[in-house]
């Protein structure tokens, strides 16, 4: 089992000295991956966001790019991008910049969305959300792989340019897709080399890991490497560990909800007791 640290670009790690604080805690006491969350802006009424209007968030490839200055070995993790709010052409190079930048730890994760008036404030389609995903996760692979990217879609389109320099991980680093929606897990499976859930219990997260096995194999994929990731937030002990190695379950990304002044401390705390159950 593999550990992650979720939401280093938000809240209290929205403040860059906590952040860079946080970061290094992470990578000293054991964690193998940090990971930001997404929304460039919130409803200010009927928010769906489990979280206040309010809450400060940084730039994802912003805030990884600090921790890849600040860190050594921790993987980069977006956790997700909500790829519609993106052009992918200057995705796919700020992403492939930040696997150059930190030599190759860059886990990219991506999904649909869910946040209608941030994509009404953003001018996108909320309603075309899926297929503009889709495209958008073809279009960024060809980028990162053919020496001469040629896309023709119909929300992306690009021939006769190179596109340069391309990632480190090759043949590209680790596109992992989230969302529990049936769409959602027919995108990772068609799509990605992982699966991101989110706020879903051991229990539940188990049929959704079984669909995954299953539409990868009805696609020919099912023989092809793929990692699990989940965010849980059910009491983290060996036995809830082990629960999630049972069902699958490649690594859990932890969400500490302690104030901030505590956030540090937690982080090592976590860190060292994880890394032990290891």
């Amino acid at each position: 089992m593999r550990f992650g640290l979720f939401g280093i670009n938000f809240g209290a790690c929205a403040d860059a000295e906590r952040l860079v604080r946080v970061a290094r805690a992470a990578e000293e006491s054991g964690f193998e991956s940090i990971w930001t969350g997404e929304h460039v802006a919130m409803p200010i009424r009927d928010n769906p966001v489990p979280t206040p209007p309010e809450t400060p968030f940084l730039d994802s490839l912003v805030a990884l790019t600090t921790v890849a200055a600040h860190t050594q070995r921790v993987r980069l993790g977006t956790g997700i991008l909500v790829l519609p709010h993106h052009n992918p052409v200057l995705v796919a190079k700020a992403l492939a910049s930040l696997d150059v930048v930190s030599n190759g730890r860059l886990i990219a994760g991506f999904a649909a969305g869910y946040v209608g008036r941030e994509f009404a404030a953003l001018g996108v389609d909320f309603h075309r959300r899926g297929a503009i995903t889709d495209e958008y996760l073809a279009a960024i692979r060809t980028l990162w792989t053919d020496e001469l990217p040629r896309f023709e879609g119909r929300f992306a389109a690009f021939d006769d340019i190179r596109f340069e320099p391309k990632p480190v991980q090759r043949p590209h680093p680790p596109i992992i897709v989230g969302g529990h929606a049936a769409p959602a897990l027919r995108r990772a499976a068609r799509f990605g080399d992982g699966w991101y859930g989110f706020g879903v219990t051991v229990a539940a997260t188990a049929p959704l890991i079984a669909e995954l096995r299953r539409l990868r194999t009805e696609l020919g994929r099912g023989d092809a490497p793929f990692e699990i990731s989940l965010t849980t937030f059910e009491p983290l002990d060996a036995a809830l560990v082990a629960r999630a190695a049972a069902i699958g379950v490649d690594r859990l990304i932890v969400y500490p909800l302690v104030p901030a002044g505590e956030l540090e401390q937690t982080v090592r705390a976590l860190g060292a007791a994880l890394a032990g159950s290891r």
